[in-house]
């Protein structure tokens, strides 16, 4: 993949019927490059869905990421809740391989009452049979546990990026405007640089070569997290990312979650091609 690519999480709003199908031609016609298909409140496809939507993605050259559902949590206390989690990881992986992408976006858990370190090792210990089966079975897909925007979830930085060190077939998604809200501080050129310099250091070089990135206004308190903004409307300085994206030579896909979002995904794609 050479560069940064920029799409929507999701199906445009301005698209006139809201199929993931016609997503697809929408955001073609607006001049973007990809689409996240947002499995968060269900995994809506079978698998004779699958392929017109790949054959509409290649024909077109649209890069398709997707998100599992929301309310994964692979800390639960109850065991079924986990077996739920790995059941629905496995299925939204399956049907995203299917329909051609590249990437599985998915939040791992919440600590509950759980020390960090404790949490992390049931998240690690059962994530770790999803991505063998998906390994064994064949299915070419990288799952993407996300940089999270809330101190009450799995989510920091250096644990992410630990994870996918430990588990074969898993990549970070890095959620920039997630990060500032999570510490309220990594809002500048400097600390961008170094978030991209410690995703290197866990997981080789390569590794910002073959990104996906999340990006958004966000409003946060000392929680973290409050919701997603237009980019207008939030602190969040999206021009010194962008700036230290290119510099670093980074190269993925950049999903825009803003509440407009194919605006902020072509303000977010014009503003990183006229960078000087």
């Amino acid at each position: 993949m050479a560069g940064l690519l920029f799409g929507t999480t999701g199906i445009p709003y301005s698209t006139p019927k809201h199929t993931t199908q016609n997503g697809i031609h929408r955001v073609a016609e607006l001049g973007l490059d990809g689409m996240e298909i947002e499995f968060v409140r269900g995994v809506y496809m079978k698998a004779p869905d699958t392929n017109p939507v790949r054959i509409l993605s290649d024909l077109l050259r649209i890069k398709l990421s997707a998100h599992a559902p929301y309310y994964l949590n692979f800390n639960a206390v109850e065991e079924n809740k986990v077996k739920m989690s790995q059941h629905l990881l496995y299925q939204s992986a399956k049907m995203a391989h299917l329909c051609g992408a590249g990437s599985l976006v998915f939040h791992p858990g919440f600590y509950l009452t759980d020390s960090p370190s404790a949490a992390y090792e049931s998240i690690r210990d059962n994530i770790r049979p999803v991505a063998s089966r998906l390994q064994e079975e064949g299915f070419d897909i990288t799952l993407r546990p996300e940089v999270s925007g809330k101190v009450t979830q799995f989510g920091d930085l250096k644990e992410t990026m630990a994870l996918c060190s430990e588990i074969p077939g898993l990549l970070p998604t890095i959620d920039f405007s997630h990060y500032h809200a999570r510490t309220g501080k990594y809002n500048s050129y400097s600390e961008f640089s170094f978030m991209l310099s410690t995703m290197a250091d866990y997981l080789g070089e390569n590794a910002v070569l073959n990104m996906h990135i999340h990006v958004s206004g966000i409003d946060y308190s000392p929680r973290g997290e409050k919701q997603h903004l237009n980019l207008a409307d939030s602190d969040f300085n999206y021009k010194e990312l962008l700036l230290a994206l290119r510099d670093r030579g980074c190269a993925g896909l950049v999903i825009c979650e803003s509440p407009n979002i194919e605006e902020d995904a072509l303000l977010l794609k014009e503003t990183y091609f006229s960078l000087a």
